[in-house]
């Protein structure tokens, strides 16, 4: 039987999650976005109740399409605050909106959104070695520069935890604890 992080449970999309997503290393800016979309509705919610509509939101952001998002008009966002299958939070749909359009703007500068998020961790992951999930942290010192720095440039709903879950969750940190079978698997995943 395979040994797991705590937090993974027994359910079947939570484990799916666990084994094949959580701590891979993301350096597509497509999928960087999904997951700053999906981390800005978590905040203040489960993960596994954004796990469980993930594809009603793929559905209503356009497969999270950042150009698309970047130019939702009125009617879109007032079709998204009708929509029962996502969050249906007026700041975080606003959010989602402004994070499109800075987010190109981020790609304008450094090139990518990847190369600008990546270079905060010297462009692999840090390789944390925590016994027992009650020691990793909700921030990092890192995570608190990066929100920051998010902020300054006019991203909205990126506090240090929210960047760190996502930092977590696109393996710019490896946070699985040393007794889960995904920390050693993790540890050898290069750029």
């Amino acid at each position: 039987m395979k040994h797991r992080c705590e937090w993974a449970g027994s359910d079947a999309l939570y484990i799916a999650y666990h084994d094949n997503e959580w701590g891979v290393p993301v350096y597509d800016d497509a999928k960087l976005f999904e997951f700053l979309v999906l981390e800005t509705f978590q905040a203040g919610l489960s993960w596994i109740t954004i796990l469980k509509k993930r594809e009603n939101f793929r559905k209503a952001f356009d497969h999270f399409d950042y150009k698309k998002i970047a130019n939702y008009s009125d009617d879109k966002y007032n079709e998204l605050l009708q929509n029962a299958g996502i969050i249906r939070n007026k700041l975080k749909i606003k959010a989602t909106i402004n994070n499109a359009k800075v987010f190109i703007q981020v790609q304008k500068e450094f090139g990518s959104f990847s190369e600008y998020i990546w270079k905060f961790v010297g462009g692999k992951p840090i390789i944390n070695k925590w016994k027992t999930i009650d020691e990793v942290p909700a921030t990092t010192e890192i995570s608190d520069r990066l929100s920051k720095d998010m902020k300054k440039k006019g991203f909205k709903f990126v506090g240090s935890t929210v960047i760190y879950a996502h930092m977590q969750a696109t393996g710019m940190v490896n946070d699985h604890t040393i007794n889960c079978f995904r920390h050693k698997d993790l540890i050898d995943i290069r750029k």
